[in-house]
């Protein structure tokens, strides 16, 4: 295959781990390339993207961030009102930071409501990379109109659309606020096939399944499993919806009658490990583990079920308990289920001893064995991040490029 000519690519998300890190493999394997990319990133990620060889584009944003997980309110509204206010005020300061400096194809976050507006105000192609599940055939009357029926119907939720489609308006963009967001012209979805809800009723024409995009990320650091430890689980709830001192109480509590269990527990940055009172000699507690290099020693994971634990957890053949928080999680987990690789358990059903005797089902049953290695080898069939950015390159080819 002959090389591409390098180019400039621009890529746009937001400061949530969840949607920053499934794009930096791909964005390193296009740098590697001999790719130019800007990332438009806020500050906290600034680093992190750094690493990959791309240029932090640093812009303000208004969004709340992991470290503040409470402030997305209760409501629908309060969920989606925040990306259309920082859309807005962060358009005029990414405008102006490419300026200059206009790239040959933009490649954005489904949440950076400012990328889709900017390539069509540059004439550049825009290819979203999507982090998560995307909407099949019927996904609009099946799911988001019942969603969205009370919020379309309030005063604010009308004040919302009509804002958005004003602001679209504003840049002449005619797409619908619904579509601009969930119906981009072309994605590249970065979880693998198996995770997606009735998977032959998406289009492919338009969403490109390329799998885990995951890379060695030696540079997160190592674990060696401890001596005389014949299982190891580890328990994560992600980076967001983390302050659960009881849930990790009981974790530790469900094993400490089973000493050749060892267990590793993520507690994140909102638990002090004092919270948790006594545990058991089999336990260890981080607040931040290299999850990935866990996962490829571990026998069962315990997790939210967010979409990056969750296709680390099937590129890794380890059987899960779905554990969901928050989103999309309750729907990967019952996608999980129904693969047969792992266990639904609500949060409030949460006991040690079903936690346990979810756990030991798990890795007693050679079935669920025998179907996670079926769609680990599935995966790595998707082609992850090489063809990620095969695909990248190709579009190149749809549009102009700029000297």
């Amino acid at each position: 295959m002959t090389p591409a000519p390098p180019a400039h690519f621009a890529m746009f998300s937001i400061a949530a781990h969840g949607h920053v890190n499934p794009s930096l493999d791909v964005v390193r394997e296009l740098v590697a390339r001999g790719h130019r990319v800007s990332y438009a990133i806020p500050a906290p990620f600034a680093e992190k993207v750094a690493e990959t060889g791309a240029t932090p584009v640093v812009y303000a944003s208004t969004l709340p961030t992991d470290d503040d997980p409470d402030a997305w309110g209760t409501e629908l509204i309060d969920h989606v009102e925040p990306f259309l206010n920082d859309a807005v005020q962060a358009l005029p300061q990414l405008a102006k930071a490419f300026e200059e400096d206009v790239p040959d194809l933009v490649l954005h976050d489904i949440t950076a409501y400012p990328a889709p507006v900017l390539a069509h105000t540059w004439g550049v192609p825009a290819l979203s990379l999507w982090p998560n599940l995307v909407p099949w055939e019927g996904y609009e009357e099946e799911v988001a109109e019942p969603m969205f029926a009370e919020l379309k119907a309030s005063p604010r939720g009308k004040a919302y659309y009509a804002r958005f489609e004003a602001w679209l308006a504003e840049h002449g963009v005619d797409t619908p606020p619904d579509r601009l967001i969930a119906r981009p012209r072309r994605a590249l979805v970065l979880i693998p096939r198996a995770l997606q809800p009735h998977a032959d009723r998406v289009d492919e024409s338009v969403y490109t399944f390329v799998g885990a995009c995951q890379g060695a990320r030696a540079g997160q650091g190592e674990w060696r499993r401890p001596a005389g430890a014949e299982r190891v689980v580890l328990v994560s709830l992600g980076s967001s919806f983390t302050k659960r001192p009881e849930f990790y109480r009981a974790c530790a509590e469900a094993f400490r009658t089973l000493p050749d269990w060892h267990v590793v527990l993520q507690i994140g940055r909102f638990v002090d490990a004092a919270e948790l009172g006594d545990l058991p000699g089999n336990v260890e507690v981080h607040s931040w583990v290299s999850q990935l290099a866990i996962l490829r020693q571990a026998d069962v994971f315990v997790t939210h079920a967010g979409a990056g634990g969750s296709q680390e957890g099937l590129a890794t053949a380890t059987p899960m308990v779905a554990v969901p928080q928050a989103v999309d999680q309750f729907g990967n987990a019952e996608v999980l289920q129904a693969l047969g690789v792992a266990r639904h358990l609500p949060m409030e059903d949460v006991t040690p001893e079903r936690l346990r005797e979810a756990v030991l089902a798990l890795v007693d049953d050679p079935e669920v064995a025998r179907r996670a290695a079926r769609i680990q080898a599935d995966m790595a069939q998707e082609g992850g991040t090489r063809r990620a950015a095969d695909l990248i390159e190709a579009e190149l080819d749809r549009g102009p490029r700029r000297g």
